[in-house]
């Protein structure tokens, strides 16, 4: 009897589970392929991004509220705008994100600590460029009104705990003569102790709640309070000025922070107060931080709120001094550049606009 051939035997069957190395290598590459889709669409940069932003015109309103209200004295009714500009920051930028706004040419990634310095929250700096802006109003309606020759009072605005100030005067307090000089201005204040030194007695004459009074301050030693050193004594006294007329003037803007638009908040309370158009019915555009003296100061992404006025319909654009170079090599075709170095100047620059005259050029 044969024996029957051995029957082939069937190799084993991988469980269902098992990948080759072929679904091994497509696998791995879809997971990685997901996990970078997934931090590209949602793990931020440490990046914001920077680009043009809202401007406002400062002789208009918004949601039916003037910006820039005066009660109290007669106002000038105005054509044209004075528009203000902005700039938009977004923190909240992803790898895709930051990639997709590079790519369109409208904005510039820069690195966040140039924002927000390390150890300060987001909050912190939301309130520091509030209190900015509510700095530039205030130095907006002062320059405005020393334009137009109205008085400002000074007083004391902050004092040191602990100084010698702050065994006399009280913030609030208008303060009338120091070290026998009158205080006309702020700069008074410093220069009333110009030859003193620590230990020096003065008298200061100064009003609270409208009565009139008299007192002796002790000049000390700024180190000793956290001051750096200074030659003359110190009193711990910080001064500011606040208009002495009988008119109000208030600033109504939310949500932007920043001290930039006080240029252009001093031209639109100029503009309301005196007769005629700075304007002359033209859209003008500009940007500016702005001391209580007059004096303009540079300001930060130039570039992107050139191109916020050209899109808004601006013709010409008010740019400070020490921005004209930045400015002229990124100046949106169609823009006329205007250098300012002050509001007497700025008012200047318009009103030969106006009458087709020669204008400071960057």
């Amino acid at each position: 009897m044969s024996t029957p051939p051995d029957a082939p035997v069937a190799p084993p069957q991988a469980p269902i589970w098992q990948l080759t190395r072929r679904g091994w290598t497509l696998l791995s590459s879809a997971v990685l392929v997901t996990a970078l889709m997934l931090v590209g669409l949602f793990v931020p940069v440490p990046y914001v991004s920077v680009g043009p932003g809202p401007t406002y015109d400062t002789l208009g309103s918004v949601d039916g509220t003037a910006i820039i209200k005066i009660d109290g004295t007669e106002t000038f009714p105005t054509n044209g705008q004075l528009r203000m500009t902005t700039v938009n920051v977004d923190d909240d930028v992803t790898m895709f994100g930051a990639v997709s706004l590079w790519v369109s040419g409208r904005y510039a990634m820069i690195p966040r600590e140039e924002y927000f310095r390390p150890g300060v929250t987001e909050e912190e700096v939301q309130e520091q460029n509030t209190k900015l802006f509510q700095d530039s109003q205030t130095n907006a309606e002062i320059a405005a009104l020393r334009h137009l020759k109205y008085p400002v009072k000074v007083i004391a605005q902050r004092i040191t705990s602990g100084a010698p100030a702050d065994k006399v005067l009280a913030p609030g307090d208008l303060l009338l003569e120091v070290n026998g000089k009158k205080i006309v201005n702020a700069e008074d204040v410093r220069a009333a102790l110009a030859g003193t030194g620590p230990g020096t007695s003065i008298p200061v004459t100064f009003k609270r709640e409208g009565v009139e009074k008299t007192g002796t301050i002790v000049l000390g030693k700024a180190t000793d309070f956290g001051a750096e050193d200074r030659p003359e004594g110190f009193m711990g006294l910080e001064s500011g000025e606040r208009p002495d007329v009988p008119f109000k003037t208030t600033i109504n803007l939310a949500d932007v922070g920043g001290p930039s638009a006080g240029l252009m908040f001093a031209l639109a309370i100029v503009d309301r107060l005196t007769e005629g158009d700075l304007s002359g019915g033209e859209i003008i555009a500009g940007t500016g931080e702005i001391s209580p003296q007059g004096t303009v100061g540079s300001i930060g992404g130039i570039p992107f709120k050139m191109v916020s006025a050209k899109e808004a319909g601006a013709t010409t654009f008010l740019v400070p001094a020490d921005n004209c170079a930045e400015a002229k090599d990124n100046a949106p075709d169609g823009l006329r550049l205007v250098k300012v170095e002050n509001l007497d100047g700025a008012v200047q620059a318009l009103d030969d606009l106006k009458a087709h005259r020669d204008v400071p050029a960057c």
